[in-house]
């Protein structure tokens, strides 16, 4: 058995029924305590995400900065090549499935922001820190399961938020245009060097203009494509649910294949639970936790309910993903699919589209990364290493064949949950009472705006 072998029977593990169950479980757990929270506050929660209120307010960044940079790191392959693979795989009743996780993940990234902003600290340089390692340490008091959180994250941040994106991005440019691989590599290496050695300040502000041009680029793609098909909707959103309870796609009809891929792929386009984006939340500028968790929460709706939807039922729509087509993958498979209906003018949306989204993934994450070196050394110094090493990478990421490093990454964003669920399931009750706190404060708000 080769190596990679190992590695796809220890992710197909990791990625299995159980952790799946915990991972919607604890969503689902999340909601009823939270009263269905994320359902009757969104409007609320999608008002803050452009609201200047806590320009004054201890951190760094602003609300929608801090939202920026969570999108630029879930807004990625996963809305393009992750969907494709869902409904390839798992059939069109995965698409649904990735709604219902989203649907409750909205809770559990509501949980993660509160918990990072309650539990932040401010380090040496006077810059925020904040994340699962510290409220699992200093909440739950286990600081060996926040190390082991911070191991794990570390070592994806090069795998999943780096080399696989700038080896995604050199596929895109190679097979469309015929650039060298060195070329793209050297070139997204100085680019996004540029912008990670000035730390999350700088970062900040470039994804706040980027993540915006190219998520409204590619929804309104999207959408046009949408529209000028509409007739196909309706029977399209008609196999989706269907199929989300029969498995009919899939072969043997197997409903278990439908449910497994809808949820791990929904969760790997918007990571919640996964302990990374709240590493992000904990940087901005609030008043109380309940508002930045709200922002934070509106990043699952935006990722999946938005353009995760939008992927996949042009994809059902176009039908690529069954019959002769069905060896056609990935990234290849949504771009095939866009210029069915939009011509080339399609095929350049995707490719543009992904482009964006792996440059913008590999700034949030190298942000991530760099906290868990933090909390693993305390030494201020140790971030800069970091940070020309995770540049150094990006090189070499879209040079190399990365079958190993991807399942590597895999394995270790599966392994980051943990930890981070055991968090979330051990500090509900802090949840609870902060939420019922800020809503107390939300509600005074109210009354004297009357």
């Amino acid at each position: 058995m080769s190596v990679e072998d190992v590695l796809g029977v220890i992710s197909d593990f990791v990625w299995g029924p159980p952790f799946l169950i915990l991972l919607v479980g604890t969503g689902i757990f999340l909601t009823i305590r939270l009263t269905f929270l994320q359902f009757s506050i969104l409007p609320y929660a999608l008002k803050l995400v452009f609201s200047k209120r806590d320009q004054s307010s201890e951190g760094d960044i602003t609300h929608f900065q801090s939202l920026m940079t969570a999108l630029a790191a879930t807004v990625g392959t996963g809305n393009i090549a992750g969907v494709a693979t869902a409904v390839v795989v798992g059939g069109p009743g995965a698409v649904l499935w990735m709604w219902i996780s989203a649907l409750f993940g909205m809770a559990t990234k509501y949980a993660e922001a509160i918990l990072a902003v309650k539990y932040r600290i401010k380090d040496e340089r006077g810059e925020m820190a904040g994340g699962p390692m510290y409220y699992i340490e200093k909440g739950l008091g286990w600081k060996w399961l926040a190390v082991l959180f911070a191991i794990f994250a570390a070592v994806a941040s090069f795998g999943i938020g780096n080399t696989v994106q700038s080896n995604s991005v050199a596929d895109v440019l190679q097979s469309n245009w015929g650039v060298p691989n060195a070329a793209t590599g050297l070139i997204l290496m100085i680019l996004a060097g540029i912008v990670i050695i000035g730390g999350i300040k700088t970062i900040g502000r470039v994804v706040s203009f980027i993540v915006p041009i190219m998520a409204v680029l590619y929804v309104i793609g999207g959408i046009a494509l949408i529209i000028f098909n509409f007739d196909l909707v309706p029977a399209a959103v008609g196999l989706i649910f269907t199929d989300a309870f029969t498995g009919q796609a899939v072969a043997g009809g197997a409903i278990g294949a439908v449910i497994q891929m809808g949820v791990a792929r929904g969760v790997f386009s918007n990571e919640a639970g996964l302990g990374s984006a709240p590493i992000a939340a904990a940087s901005a500028k609030t008043d109380y936790p309940g508002r930045q968790a709200l922002v934070s929460m509106t990043q699952v709706f935006i990722d999946t309910i938005i353009i995760c939807s939008i992927t996949g039922i042009a994809l059902v729509m176009g039908g690529m993903y069954r019959g002769e087509s069905s060896d056609v993958d990935g990234a290849a498979l949504t771009s095939a699919t866009f210029e069915m209906f939009l011509g080339p003018a399609g095929a350049f949306i995707v490719s543009i589209g992904l482009i964006f989204f792996c440059y913008s993934t590999m700034l949030g994450w190298s942000y991530y990364g760099e906290r868990c070196i933090y909390y693993l050394t305390k030494r201020p110094s140790s971030i800069f290493i970091y940070r020309v090493v995770f540049v150094l990478a990006i090189f070499f990421g879209a040079i190399l064949k990365l079958d190993t490093v991807w399942a590597i990454a895999d394995i270790m964003n599966g392994m980051m949950a943990a930890p981070n669920l055991i968090g979330l399931l051990g500090l509900s009750g802090i949840v609870v009472a902060e939420t019922t706190h800020f809503l107390k404060i939300k509600r005074e708000e109210e009354q004297n705006q009357l």
